[in-house]
């Protein structure tokens, strides 16, 4: 088998149960062997078989305990890893009581990484002159539960060169325990790795916002801000490229904090305003217009008053001071002719 490409073999071992029954049994009937023994010495009536049943005692004594290494938990949604001599021997998925082969030993990177942890601690506290009490917390299973990995912010730039900080959250569980031990050193800090340069080679192609409102939705430009959830997609099917050779599934991105750098941020912030406020005037004028138009084509359908071109100009010019005006109009009432 090519050590570079484990493939997965999953085994069910014995029952663990019936094993332990049997160990515990083996106890027994070897403390039983050395009392025999000692009485048959201390009786002198026939000392060989009583040096014999004394030797078997104790050989039972370590010998059991020993082959007690051989029983293994495995919890649900937990996987077992198992090397022997340094070779890949199985893995085990379902959760239970089982008996393995007594040198199998369980292999895990966090396991790994976490007593190293321990250690170093343990070295910084016996420098310092005091004691530390230091628990390794992480079990020798890999989990097969779905996990978040909470990304931190980072700052990058998108298509237009703004600095924006941008951070996600991973939802990703373990789908091949096998190729996540043996395939990288450690597959949290793998991921962790994979993500950040995902995120920053993702939100590099597009802008943060489209200040051009012209056009459809469907023409218009997709942006970190207004297209969330289609970006962040991109950013799982990437991902699940990156970490595919782990054994790692990637089930979603989700962006949870978007803005400007602070250096840009007053910047833009004014610039938005000035786009809304740009926006919004559109409109008013167009509006404006509209009533006025209407307004003399009433007025000269109908016959009402008869204007001619210099008076319509005076009241279009009145009127749209009146529509797109920021305050509220103060009409001056004229109590001759308009003439």
């Amino acid at each position: 088998m090519n050590e570079n490409n484990i493939q997965e073999r999953v085994i069910k071992p014995r029952s663990g149960g019936l094993a332990l029954c049997l160990l515990m049994l083996g106890i027994l009937v070897s403390t039983g062997l050395f009392i025999l023994g000692v009485i048959s010495v201390a009786q002198e009536t026939v000392v060989g078989i009583g040096v014999l049943l004394i030797v078997l005692g104790v050989i039972g004594w370590f010998l059991f305990p020993m082959l007690m290494a051989g029983l293994k938990i495995v919890k649900p949604n937990e996987a077992r890893v198992l090397t022997l001599f340094g070779k890949y021997y199985g893995t085990i998925k379902e959760s239970g009581f089982y008996y393995v082969n007594p040198f199998c030993t369980s292999f895990s990177p966090t396991y790994n990484m976490a007593r190293a942890e321990a250690v170093r601690q343990a070295k910084e506290a016996e420098q310092q002159g005091r004691v530390a009490v230091v628990n390794v917390n992480a079990g020798k299973c890999i989990s097969l539960k779905t996990q978040a990995f909470d990304n931190r912010r980072q700052k990058v730039n998108d298509v237009l060169g703004n600095p924006i900080i941008i951070g996600t959250v991973v939802i990703w569980r373990v789908a091949d325990p096998t190729r996540a031990v043996f395939a990288v050193e450690n597959y949290s800090e793998f991921l962790g790795i994979q993500a950040d340069s995902t995120v920053r080679n993702i939100a590099r192609l597009y802008p943060y916002d489209n200040f051009d409102d012209d056009g459809d939705d469907d023409s218009r430009e997709k942006t970190l801000r207004g297209s969330a959830v289609e970006i962040a997609e991109s950013m799982r099917q990437e991902l699940q490229r990156s970490v595919e050779s782990a054994g790692l599934v990637i089930e979603e991105v989700r962006i949870t904090h978007l803005a400007y750098s602070e250096e840009i941020a007053a910047a833009m912030l004014q610039r938005q305003q000035a786009a809304a406020i740009i926006a919004a005037r559109q409109k008013i004028v167009d509006g404006a217009v509209g009533m006025v138009k209407m307004a003399i084509d009433k007025l000269g359908e109908d016959e009402i008053v008869v204007l001619d071109e210099e008076r319509k100009a005076a009241m279009v010019s009145n009127l749209l001071v009146v529509l797109c005006g920021n305050k509220d109009a103060q009409p001056v009432v004229n109590s001759g002719s308009i003439y």
